[in-house]
């Protein structure tokens, strides 16, 4: 595949990656890891070496193998891992990425045991604090013309603009991270960076900790979030919005038909009890001074004229 020239004139901003982060794919060799990692590549992404244990000194077109991630990292110098394994090899893959010293690990995984995905998720907060878990079960994340570490079709994010206004998505749910991208592509807004943080019921990296780097990051001049129904995330979201986002937001919750107490689409869309339910985020996220859109489009629609009353 042939590299797109997408770096000249990028800006270096954007959240948790750029085009300086240099990443290792585990499970490179695989099917799933191969095809997306080169696609990745392709888009400009530095993808530096793979981990596959007993593969060390073999290559994938070019994109040397390592026995072990401690390994890639001395060799490389790697700061991110897109980790593309089974699920009953993710929570170790995630664990001797964090043991390695990367910083940022971007799991795609779906299907990881909720107890192993809780394991994981306390082990890192305990004995790893400097690493950052995206995911798992999620389309990974993309700073347009920058980095693509994950599923997501680079040929759909509309890249920022050194000028912006430029605007920063965050979804829980990975076809509609897709959705959210083009939307904006289709009405020529730049990106500053996009991310799926997965729909399970312990994500490494939540609504707050991305919207906490929104605000912060002088790129991104407003947000889309792309919620659906079940947990309280959106909720707790919302209150956090309310005290300390100051940029502009528009939104999205999936799920305005489904029935109370019925697992809908993955583990962590599940609504019970009367909490979780779409139109009580929706509430929320409006209380909150959000702009909540009754589907994709109308989001993408809302985000445009807060775009136009920006400019």
């Amino acid at each position: 595949m042939r590299p797109l020239p997408l770096r000249t004139g990028a800006i270096e901003m954007a959240i948790f990656v750029n085009a300086d982060t240099k990443v290792i794919v585990q499970g490179l060799t695989g099917g799933q890891g191969r095809y997306h990692g080169l696609r990745n590549q392709a888009y400009g992404t530095q993808i530096v070496g793979g981990v596959t244990p007993g593969k060390a000194g073999q290559d994938v077109e070019g994109i040397p193998i390592f026995d072990s991630v401690a390994d890639a990292v001395a060799a490389t110098g790697a700061t991110a891992s897109f980790v593309a394994v089974p699920p009953k090899f993710a929570a170790a893959a995630i664990l001797e990425a964090a043991a390695a010293g990367i910083a940022f690990v971007v799991c795609i995984t779906e299907g990881i045991p909720a107890q192993d995905e809780a394991k994981v998720y306390n082990t890192l907060v305990r004995d790893y604090p400097g690493t950052r878990l995206l995911g798992p079960n999620c389309p990974g994340i993309i700073s347009p013309g920058k980095c693509n570490i994950g599923i997501t079709a680079g040929e759909i994010a509309q890249l920022p603009t050194a000028s912006g206004p430029n605007v920063g998505i965050v979804s829980r749910s990975g076809t509609l991270t897709y959705q959210a991208l083009y939307e904006l592509k289709q009405k020529g807004i730049g990106v500053s960076t996009c991310v799926g943080i997965g729909g399970d019921p312990v994500p490494g990296t939540n609504f707050i900790d991305c919207l906490a780097e929104f605000q912060a990051d002088p790129e991104t001049h407003a947000i889309i979030m792309i919620g659906e129904i079940g947990g309280s995330a959106e909720e707790e979201a919302a209150e956090y919005i309310a005290a300390h986002v100051t940029k502009p937001m528009s939104a999205y919750i999936a799920g305005v038909t489904a029935p109370a107490g019925k697992k809908m689409g993955h583990a962590g869309a599940i609504v019970s009890g009367g909490k979780g339910t779409a139109q009580g985020k929706m509430d929320a996220l409006a209380a909150a001074g959000v702009r909540v859109g009754l589907n994709p489009t109308e989001a993408g629609e809302l985000m445009a004229q807060i775009i136009a009353e920006m400019a």
